[in-house]
């Protein structure tokens, strides 16, 4: 893998440029169903735009962004001597960017739910997993940059 060491600062920096895009929808889409459950059920031109909103934020931009975060992720740790393999903030950032891919599904099915009339959770709930992706942040952040333990 020593083919990718000199191409290390550029994949890096496209890397943050998809996680930047990612954080973005992860940030939006649940503000977006606080919103639409606010709309009262059947409430047609309204509803039908924040339907066609949530999705294409979820495969125009988080979707794609997620992919390219992942695939340019694992060059990045396959460079020779970016990532110690023994030290621990690299299991608990891995942790939290899988936890981060588990809170992007949930929100993309969630996103079926709304496209179908459905409810399953009020508006109280998007409030606080709108919090979900900012607090993975804050750790895989002080994982990647100050690497505590």
């Amino acid at each position: 893998m020593d083919f990718l060491a000199p191409a290390y600062l550029w994949v890096k920096s496209f890397h943050l440029m998809a996680v930047m895009a990612w954080m973005a929808g992860l940030f939006y889409l649940p503000r977006l169903y606080v919103y639409h459950c606010e709309i009262p059920q059947g409430g047609g031109v309204e509803h039908e735009r924040f339907k066609k909103m949530e999705r294409l934020l979820l495969r125009a931009i988080m979707n794609p962004s997620m992919i390219v975060t992942w695939l340019l992720g694992l060059m990045l740790v396959a460079t020779p001597g970016v990532v110690s393999w023994t030290s621990g903030w690299w299991h608990v950032k891995l942790l939290c960017v899988l936890a981060m891919t588990w809170f992007h599904m949930y929100l993309a099915k969630h996103r079926k739910a709304f496209e179908r009339d459905e409810r399953i959770f009020p508006q109280r709930h998007w409030r606080y997993m709108n919090e979900v992706p900012t607090l993975l942040m804050i750790v895989i952040v002080i994982m990647v940059i100050v690497k505590p333990f």
